[in-house]
C-alpha cells in the first residue's frame, strides 16, 4: 500500500524526442535520461516523433492522459510543436536543447549540457509564462516578417542546419533583399514605414546568442517589437556586432516599441515566420500575446544579468559605431568631390 501511494505521488513526465532536429547527436540520450532523471520524483517515458507535426499530437495525448510535464527534446521547431498543444493546460513544458539555435532554451538560460538540462528538470521549478500568437499560430520565442522570414525560408530550403548555414544565407541574400513598406497599428496609433525586417519578440533572441530583443521578458504581457530600417553594406557589420553584443537597441537603424497586440499591413502577401518556421500568408498580419498562458520548467539558478552587455562590449560597440559614422562622413565627402570633378570634366 505504501509503495502504491509513493507511485501515485510521482509526477508523470514524457520526453518527446525529434530524432533528426538540430545538430546535436541524440545517440545515447535515452541512456543518459535513465541515469539522470530522479526516479523518486518521476515516472518517465520516452517517445519519438515520426513526421512533422507528430510532436503536437503526442503532446496533446499527454494532456488528455494527465501527464504533468512534457519535455521537448530538440530545437525551437520541436519546442513550438509541443508548446502549442500545452497552452492553457495544467501540463508544463520542459526543454532538453538539441537544436541548431535553441533560442528559447538560451533565453531561459537552461544548460546546453544534456545531462545538466535533465538535472534542471529534476528540480521541477515551474513558472507561468507568456507566449505570442501570429495569425492564429502560437510562438514562444520570436516571430517576424521581412528579411528574417525570408532567411528562414532559405534556411528551410537548404536542408542543412547550424549557424554556418544560417550565416551563409544571411551574407548571400542580405545585400540583395529589398525592404518593404509596412503600416503598423498598435495601442499608440498607426505608423507607415519602410523596413528591412520587423521582429516581434516574446523572448530575447533568435538563437545562437543573437539577441534581437535583449530586454524582452516572458512575464510582462508585452512583445518587444523591433523595426530594422533599410541599411547598406557600411551598416551591416555594426548591426551584426550589436546582435551578438546585446546592444541592438543602441543602433541608429533600429526602432523599438512594446505592445500586447498589433496589426501589420504590407503591400503584398509573403513569408512570415514563427520560431523560425516560415509560411506564406496574406497582406494583413495580427499578432498578440497570451499573458502567462503556458507553464514552463525554468532554471532556478538563471542569472538574468547575463542579458545585459558587459561594459567593455558596450565600449567596443560604441567605438565601432563612431568609426562607421566617420566612414559615412568620408564617403559623403568623396561623393561630393566626385560630383565636382564630373561637373568640371563636363565643362571642358
Amino acid at each position: 500500500m505504501v509503495i502504491l501511494q509513493a507511485e501515485k505521488m510521482k509526477k508523470k513526465i514524457i520526453f518527446i524526442m525529434n530524432p533528426i532536429s538540430g545538430t546535436v547527436s541524440k545517440t545515447g540520450l535515452p541512456e543518459l535520461i535513465e541515469r539522470t532523471i530522479d526516479k523518486d520524483k518521476f515516472q518517465y517515458e520516452i517517445v519519438f516523433t515520426d513526421w512533422a507535426g507528430h510532436a503536437t499530437e503526442l503532446a496533446a495525448d499527454a494532456v488528455r492522459n494527465g501527464i504533468d510535464i512534457v519535455v521537448a527534446v530538440g530545437g525551437d521547431g520541436t519546442v513550438n510543436e509541443i508548446g502549442r498543444a500545452l497552452v492553457h493546460t495544467d501540463t508544463a513544458m520542459a526543454i532538453v536543447p538539441c537544436g541548431s539555435g535553441n533560442g528559447l532554451a538560451r533565453h531561459l538560460m537552461l544548460p546546453m549540457s544534456l545531462k545538466k538540462s535533465v538535472e534542471t528538470i529534476n528540480r521541477c521549478v515551474i513558472h507561468d509564462l507568456d507566449y505570442g500568437v501570429i495569425n492564429g499560430i502560437p510562438f514562444f520565442c520570436t516571430c517576424g516578417m521581412g528579411f528574417d522570414a525570408f532567411v528562414s525560408m532559405k534556411f528551410a530550403e537548404a536542408g542543412k542546419r547550424g549557424p554556418i548555414t544560417y550565416a551563409e544565407n544571411v551574407l548571400r541574400e542580405g545585400l540583395r533583399y529589398k525592404p518593404e513598406t509596412y503600416t503598423i497599428t498598435d495601442g499608440e496609433g498607426t505608423k507607415r514605414l519602410k523596413a528591412f525586417l520587423i521582429a516581434c519578440a516574446n523572448a530575447s533572441q533568435y538563437g545562437n546568442n543573437a539577441y534581437i530583443a535583449p530586454q524582452a521578458s516572458m512575464s510582462d504581457g508585452l512583445l518587444d517589437v523591433i523595426i530594422m530600417e533599410p541599411f547598406d553594406v557600411f551598416d551591416a557589420p555594426q548591426i551584426s556586432m550589436d546582435l551578438f553584443a546585446k546592444t541592438i537597441g543602441n543602433n541608429s537603424k533600429i526602432k523599438t516599441l512594446k505592445a500586447d497586440k498589433l496589426i501589420i499591413r504590407r503591400e503584398n502577401e509573403g513569408y512570415i515566420h514563427f520560431d523560425g518556421d516560415p509560411i506564406i500568408t496574406g497582406k494583413e498580419i495580427e499578432i498578440h500575446t497570451e499573458h502567462k498562458g503556458i507553464k514552463i520548467v525554468v532554471n532556478p539558478d538563471a542569472d538574468k544579468s547575463r542579458r545585459t552587455p558587459a561594459r567593455v562590449v558596450n565600449a567596443i560597440s560604441e567605438a565601432f559605431n563612431m568609426l562607421r559614422e566617420d566612414i559615412d562622413i568620408n564617403r559623403r565627402s568623396i561623393l561630393v568631390l566626385n560630383k565636382k570633378i564630373l561637373r568640371r570634366l563636363n565643362n571642358l
